[in-house]
């Protein structure tokens, strides 16, 4: 990667100075070139010879710790990588310059006596004959480095942010190196009921430019400390307002949450958990969906998958490919395990679930705790390690990844380069100064302008 960044720099800087007219007078400067044409002093910015977008498609190649020093350059930079539809661009074609590179974002304790949550991003590329996994550990802020704060999920990418469920709830961007806990929720448990599990869905809703966190509370009563199975009540979050409502759509009765999902699952602006239906005493699974845009829930049927809840699990996944969602069904037990993928053809189509492939039996993988797309799936292994399988690889399938959470920690997802801030616009605003001071005697100080400074 320095490498490419390297040379993407040294051609924008070859092609500046190639297209720059010789005969002008150029004066130094750090950010701006300053002009003298027929005796009278301009301002020349770096658009004049490079066209906008062909300066977008140059920078949109570099990592966004290269991009962060391109927003001191000027204002006309900063207005460019701030841009909306820049950004947007950027995350949709900068993650997937390099399809040979993978890299994952991890969460893991690795000591069992200890909630202390490591973050880490791991990278590899699939062509390296030494098979080299490099890594490197992101530090919190220290408030979140107290030993009792810890996270159990990630839930995402969305627009490459992430929602690290636990204690606290909190909003990262790991480009950024951004974390916002999620403020305290003043909705309040019924009277004579108490709350006792959540379940958290992240997402972005495209109409109003929000993203959003619902959570799922269960119902226990005071008084006898059992479950009112059937009943909840939700909440949700909105960046913009940085505030939590209460929610008014209700989740459909009779549906049951068999615990929140190692897989984020975000299909069609919705989020999904995987669930169960009470009916005459026999449970049935369902998925539970929440529309982000409109704010409903919504009730999913699924066909039978699965044998029993005890002898299979069966774990939700984003197939994005396909604009909808599957299911990994594999047993509980057993040293060496086979697992079926199930995928629901047409999204709103409850009738369109149909077995997609089977993986003959694989002995390192245990349990799945992530989804990379494109069929690979991130499994623990019965001595907690992590492992990478890739149903489509024609040579090594199966990777370790030379990382251990104890008791089932480690959680897996996607690591995508993103420049959606958490904390706004201006986050990265310049300081100005004026230079008249800094140019030669010889040009008229009277028109000096304002030069950014980082």
């Amino acid at each position: 990667m320095p490498t490419i960044t390297m040379f993407l720099i040294c051609f924008l800087l070859s092609l500046l100075l190639f297209l720059i007219p010789t005969k002008i007078m150029k004066i130094p400067c750090p950010t701006l070139t300053m002009l003298r044409v027929r005796g009278k002093q301009e301002m020349v910015g770096m658009e004049q010879y490079l066209p906008r977008e062909v300066l977008s498609n140059i920078l949109t190649r570099l990592p966004v710790k290269d991009l962060l020093k391109c927003k001191c350059v000027c204002m006309s930079w900063f207005d460019l990588l701030t841009d909306p539809h820049f950004i947007a661009n950027y995350y949709a074609v900068h993650n997937n310059l390099q399809s040979q590179e993978k890299h994952l974002l991890v969460i893991r304790r690795p000591f069992s006596s200890a909630l202390k949550t490591y973050i880490s991003v791991l990278s590899w590329n699939v062509n390296d004959p030494k098979k080299h996994v490099f890594s490197y550990d992101l530090n919190p802020p220290c408030e979140f480095n107290s030993k009792h704060k810890y996270w159990t999920e990630i839930l995402g990418p969305c627009n490459g942010l992430y929602l690290l469920e636990g204690n606290p709830n909190v909003l990262m961007n790991p480009s950024l190196r951004q974390f916002r806990a999620l403020p305290q929720s003043h909705v309040t448990s019924p009277i004579g009921f108490y709350f006792l599990t959540d379940y958290a869905g992240f997402g972005f809703d495209p109409k109003t430019s929000d993203y959003k966190v619902v959570v799922i509370k269960d119902l226990w009563l005071k008084e006898t400390d059992e479950r009112k199975l059937g009943y909840w009540t939700a909440e949700l979050f909105s960046l913009n307002s940085n505030s939590w409502r209460k929610l008014n759509a209700a989740v459909p009765f009779s549906t049951e949450i068999r615990g929140s999902s190692p897989v984020y699952t975000y299909v069609n602006n919705c989020c999904h958990w995987w669930g169960f239906v009470d009916e005459s005493g026999r449970k049935e699974d369902v998925v539970l969906a929440f529309n982000m845009v409109n704010e409903s829930f919504r009730k999913i049927k699924v066909p039978s998958l699965r044998s029993s809840s005890k002898d299979e699990s069966a774990t939700l996944a984003p197939f994005n490919e396909y604009g909808t969602i599957g299911v990994i069904v594999y047993p509980v037990r057993g040293k060496e395990k086979s697992f079926d993928v199930w995928l629901m053809k047409d999204y709103w189509d409850e009738g369109s679930w149909v077995k997609q492939y089977s993986v003959e039996p694989v002995e390192a993988i245990h349990k799945v705790v992530g989804y990379y797309g494109s069929n690979q799936f991130l499994w623990s292994s019965s001595n907690n390690g992590l492992v990478w399988y890739d149903c489509e690889a024609e040579l090594e399938r199966i990777k370790d990844l030379e990382v251990c959470g104890t008791n089932g920690s480690s959680r897996a997802a996607r690591y995508m380069e993103s420049l959606v801030s958490l904390k706004g616009r201006n986050e990265f605003s310049c300081q100005f100064f004026h230079v008249a001071r800094l140019i030669p005697n010889s040009i008229d100080q009277r028109e000096s302008s304002n030069f950014p400074i980082c």
